[in-house]
């Protein structure tokens, strides 16, 4: 990677990010991949581990990881190994009762071959950090620390973008899009005009991160990736960063001044007894469930917190920003290639809204029951009163809690219903994925990963010898469209064409069936136009060199 230090910027570049966090290092590795000139100009010199925020990283985001080549580097780095324990634990504090509990959560476990990649626990400081060194390792970006956006302006062929420096100094640098990756309180989401809108609660919560030297070895429960305690002194969700001492803790209902007054008195209380303990760090913070009213001016885009905010609760948000950021990447680098046509921008938000919007309403029905709507009476009695009251508090619990910790629907099922850049759904397809999903996974007989097969650009994939595959690849060599032909051998070829109900699927970058057929249609070419964004081009013939 070219370093842009402190004295001298670029004075124009492909892409700037506004916004190094782990959206925007995303959305630049996507890009840096594909060879485009990116900018990320982030107001940190250093990853913070104060504040660790997310700590889930989710299948889809592991599966990005993967085709990144990111995966194995992040699980050697994450403090918590998968093995460690896939459970959440609900109980009166850690040294007291249980009242119910969860296995297998959050994507930890492997499901067959639904997918390649387990989900991980790790906090959000490690995936920033593996992304910064993957984006440091690419040739054509750059990162500018110490900086921070403070003007956008724009114009139908550059954007200008004003960037300041820690000491007030500023330079102008150019760009042919601009990504506002710059959180919640984006610079580049006001310069655009775009605001949020939605709701917030006006409950506080109060975090944190502390060390507690010998904590784990009380703890009556076993290892468990969260421990939501439910009690009245101190009702709140814990959870270990690593496997020494150090812990994260969401006290609820707790401000600012008490959480800071009495932060050892709250640990004491959800641990049960009184135990050493140093707070770190604090991290107080009301739940906001808020999208913005538009995520694209022009040449300028909004991705992850800048676009969307929602409740913590089932570890989607972050995860829903990489989704942003892949999006926004291949289909950036498609039209910075030449083979993208003006539909390919106009899908973002298109496709990625109603994901957003989704992802809101579930984190949202996840946060209506917390361990404040769980207390009762009697739950830590030894009597039969006590063991009543834990029946019924682990009914309870079951039954209000179980898809916040079981999403994988959610987050491998989600379908884009409607795009300018995906054809109309075939019909005859009964109970078979359709356009808009995920492409069903498969593990070749050789333990390879369907997903490894894919290309950079579209990926055809034809099951079985006799599919026709000629037409697809004329079509894209007329329009300069990168495509990778993937012959399945049997008996994969007949297992994943009965998956899908057809013998030929045209798929994207971002692992999205796009296509289904059982032989190419009759225009190939205007299925590549609405694929690629440029419907009616027909008078481009040759490929655009990147």
């Amino acid at each position: 990677m070219r370093s842009a230090d402190n004295k001298h910027l670029p004075r124009h570049v492909q892409v700037l990010i506004a916004g190094g966090g782990p959206v925007g290092l995303a959305a630049a590795v996507e890009l840096g991949l594909r060879g485009v000139d990116c900018l990320v100009v982030e107001p940190r010199a250093t990853v913070s581990r104060a504040r660790p925020r997310c700590k889930t990283l989710n299948v889809r985001t592991m599966e990005h990881l993967r085709r990144w080549g990111l995966a194995r580097r992040l699980r050697e780095r994450a403090p918590l190994p998968v093995s460690w324990s896939q459970d959440v634990v609900f109980c009166t504090s850690l040294t007291g009762r249980e009242l119910s509990r969860f296995t297998g959560v959050l994507g930890l476990v492997p499901e067959g071959a639904r997918f390649p990649e387990t989900g991980q626990q790790a906090p959000q400081y490690v995936l920033e950090e593996v992304l910064r060194e993957a984006f440091e390792e690419l040739a054509p970006g750059r990162l500018a620390l110490g900086r921070k956006v403070v003007g956008v302006s724009q114009d139908d062929d550059l954007v200008t973008v004003t960037v300041e420096d820690d000491a007030g100094g500023r330079s102008v640098v150019t760009a042919d899009y601009v990504i506002g990756c710059d959180g919640p309180r984006s610079t580049v989401r006001d310069e655009i005009g775009a605001r949020y809108v939605g709701g917030e609660s006006l409950r506080p919560n109060f975090g944190m991160v502390f060390a507690s030297p010998g904590l784990g070895e009380h703890v009556a429960h076993g290892p468990a990736v969260q421990y939501w305690v439910v009690n009245p002194t101190a009702p709140a969700l814990v959870g270990p960063l690593d496997r020494a001492d150090t812990w994260w803790a969401i006290a609820f209902g707790v401000d600012r001044v008490t959480g800071e007054r009495e932060a050892r008195r709250i640990i004491d209380a959800f641990a049960g007894r009184p135990v050493k303990a140093e707070v770190l760090s604090t991290d107080p913070w009301t739940a906001r469930m808020q999208i913005v009213d538009r995520m694209r001016h022009g040449r300028v885009l909004l991705a992850g917190d800048a676009a969307h905010l929602n409740p913590p609760f089932g570890g989607h948000g972050l995860n829903t920003g990489i989704g942003d950021a892949v999006d926004l990447g291949w289909k950036l680098a498609a039209v910075l290639a030449g083979w993208g046509g003006p539909g390919m921008l106009d899908s973002y938000e298109r496709e990625r809204r109603p994901v957003q919007e989704r992802v809101i309403r579930e984190a949202t029905a996840n946060m209506r029951v917390l361990s404040t709507e769980l207390l009762a009476d009697h739950l830590d009695a030894d009597d039969e009163a006590g063991a009543l009251a834990r029946r019924a508090a682990g009914a309870r619990i079951q039954e209000t809690k179980k898809a916040e910790f079981h999403s994988l629907d959610l987050v491998l099922g989600l379908r884009i219903t409607a795009s300018p850049i995906l054809p109309a759904a075939p019909e005859g397809h009964e109970g078979s994925p359709s356009t808009g999903t995920r492409l069903p996974h498969l593990f070749l007989e050789d333990g390879r990963s369907l997903y490894d097969l894919l290309g950079a650009g579209l990926t055809l994939l034809a099951h079985g010898r006799d599919a026709s595959v000629t037409p697809f690849e004329e079509a894209a060599r007329l329009r300069g469209v990168p495509l990778t032909v993937v012959r399945l051998p049997e008996p994969a070829a007949a297992a994943h064409g009965r998956l899908l109900g057809a013998r030929l699927a045209l798929v994207r970058p971002d692992q999205v069936v796009a296509w289904l057929g059982d032989e190419a249609p009759e225009d190939p070419l205007a299925l590549v136009d609405t694929l690629t964004g440029g419907a009616g081009r027909r008078e481009r013939v040759a490929p655009h060199s990147s």
